[in-house]
C-alpha cells in the first residue's frame, strides 16, 4: 500500500480472539453504553424540564451529558459490533468519521469542564457578581465556544492526518481509530505537520488545565474562609463531583499519552483507552447525582413520570 487512497478499511485491536471472550465483551460493554444512555438521558429530561435547574451549572452540566452521550456513542456500538459479528473491520471512512467526532467531542468536553470550573470559582469566590458574570447572555456563548473549539480542534487534525500517505499496513493496536495509530502507518515526514498541531493543542489542554487548577487553588482558599461548617460542607459539595470528573478524565488521558514508551504495550494502551474514553461518560451522571439533592429530586420525578399519571407530579414535563 503505498497512499491512503488504495486503503478501504483498517483493521482494530480485537479484545479478543475466543468467541465466548467476545460475546461476553460485547455484553459487558452493552451495559456500560446502556447506562450511559439512561444516566445522561435522565439528566438531560431533568435539567431541560424542571424549572428549578435552569441556572448556570445546571445549563452546563446538560450540555456536559449531551458531549458525553455522542462521545460514548463513537466508539462503543463499533466495538460491541465487532465482537459480535467476529470482524475487526472498519472503513476509511467510518474511521475518519470516528477520529473527527472523538476529537470534537473529547476537546469540547474538556473545555467545557474548564468553563465549568470558571462557573463554580465566580458562584463561590464572587457570589455577589454571579448573576452579571454568569447570565444567560455569557452562558450560551461559553457554551458555544467549547462546542466550537471541539469542532475547530477536530477539522485540524482529521485533515492533516488522512492527506498523510500511508504505507505500513492498515492494522491499528486500538479499538477504535485514533491519530497515534494511523501516524504509525505513515511512510511521509510530512506526519511532522500534525505532530507540529498535536503540540499546539497540547498547549492549549495545559492552559485549561492550568485555569482548572488555579481556579480550585481560589475556590478552596474562599470555602476554608467559610466560617460556619455547614457553608463549608455545601459549598465543597458543590464542587467535589465537577472536581472528581476533571481528575478521572484528565489523569486516565494524559496518562495514556504521555507514559514512558517502556512500559507501552497494546494490552496497557488497550485499558488506558477504556479508562478515559468508557469510563468517564458512563459514571458522570452517577459522580453529579450522588451528593446533589435537587439534581436527585428532578430525576425522581423524570422517572415517576415514565410509570405514572403526569397530572399528579409538579414538574412541567411534555404530555
Amino acid at each position: 500500500m503505498s497512499n491512503g487512497s488504495f486503503i478501504t478499511e483498517f483493521l482494530l485491536l480485537a479484545f479478543t480472539n475466543t468467541r465466548e471472550l467476545q460475546l461476553l465483551h460485547f455484553w459487558l460493554f452493552l451495559g456500560i453504553y446502556l447506562a450511559a444512555l439512561l444516566g445522561n438521558g435522565l439528566i438531560i429530561t431533568a435539567v431541560a424540564c424542571d424549572h428549578h435547574l435552569h441556572t448556570p451549572m445546571y445549563f452546563f452540566l446538560l450540555n456536559l451529558s449531551l458531549l458525553d452521550l455522542g462521545f460514548i456513542s463513537t466508539t462503543l456500538p463499533k466495538s460491541m459490533a465487532n465482537s459480535l459479528w467476529d470482524t475487526r473491520a472498519i472503513s476509511y471512512s467510518g474511521c475518519a468519521a470516528q477520529i473527527f467526532f472523538f476529537l470534537f467531542l473529547i476537546v469540547g468536553e474538556y473545555c467545557l469542564l474548564t468553563v465549568m470550573a470558571y462557573d463554580r470559582y465566580v458562584a463561590i469566590c464572587k457570589p455577589l457578581h454571579y448573576g452579571t458574570l454568569l447570565g444567560s447572555s455569557a452562558c450560551v456563548p461559553m457554551a458555544a465556544a467549547a462546542w466550537g473549539s471541539g469542532f475547530l480542534n477536530a477539522l485540524l487534525h482529521t485533515a492533516n492526518t488522512f492527506s498523510l500517505p500511508l504505507c505500513q499496513g492498515n492494522a491499528l493496536d486500538q479499538f477504535f481509530c485514533e491519530i497515534p495509530q494511523i501516524l504509525r502507518l505513515s511512510c511521509s515526514e510530512s506526519y511532522l505537520r500534525e505532530l507540529g498541531a498535536t503540540v499546539i493543542s497540547a498547549f492549549f489542554g495545559l492552559g485549561c488545565f492550568v485555569f482548572i487548577v488555579l481556579s480550585y487553588v481560589q475556590i478552596f482558599r474562599a470555602v476554608l474562609r467559610i466560617p460556619s461548617e455547614q457553608g463549608r460542607h455545601k459549598a465543597f459539595s458543590t464542587c467535589l463531583p465537577h472536581l472528581a470528573v476533571v481528575s478521572l478524565f484528565t489523569s486516565t488521558a494524559i496518562f495514556a499519552y504521555v507514559k514512558p514508551p517502556s512500559i507501552s504495550s497494546p494490552s496497557l494502551d488497550l485499558v488506558l483507552a477504556v479508562l478515559y474514553s468508557v469510563v468517564p461518560p458512563a459514571v458522570n451522571p452517577l459522580i453529579y447525582s450522588m451528593r446533589n439533592q435537587e439534581l436527585k429530586n428532578a430525576i425522581r420525578k423524570v422517572v415517576a413520570w415514565m410509570f405514572l399519571n403526569t397530572d399528579k407530579l409538579p414538574i412541567s414535563l411534555p404530555k
